[in-house]
């Protein structure tokens, strides 16, 4: 596969089955929060700030729309019922999974 059509191909992707990532702000939270979930530390809103991934304000506006969309799911800790840890909705892991996997063959075609 040529690189500009893998690209191409990737980008058709993402438009048609990850359009809720509108922003390369929006990819970077998800990351993160799936990062850290996926270590089997979830991240609550505070640390998710922490991160300066962009200004406070752009992180809590996209991740209102994220928690909106079903993207992100807030979940209650057990043990400080005032903390929030942020986990990643298993459908959009599963998804996410399809796009790695999209990216890897792209990869692995183009850097023989």
């Amino acid at each position: 596969m040529k690189l500009f059509s893998g690209l191409r191909k990737l980008r058709l992707f993402e438009k048609g089955q990850l359009p809720f990532l509108k922003s390369v702000f929006d990819f970077d939270i998800v990351i993160e929060i799936g990062y850290e979930e996926e270590r089997g530390h979830p991240l609550t809103v505070k640390q998710l700030l922490l991160l300066d991934i962009c200004s406070r304000a752009t992180v809590r506006r996209k991740l209102a729309r994220l928690i909106d969309q079903g993207i992100v799911i807030p979940r209650k800790t057990v043990d400080d019922r005032r903390a929030t840890k942020l986990v990643i909705a298993p459908s959009i892991v599963k998804l996410l999974g399809k796009y790695s996997g999209a990216i890897a063959a792209i990869s692995a075609s183009h850097f023989k």
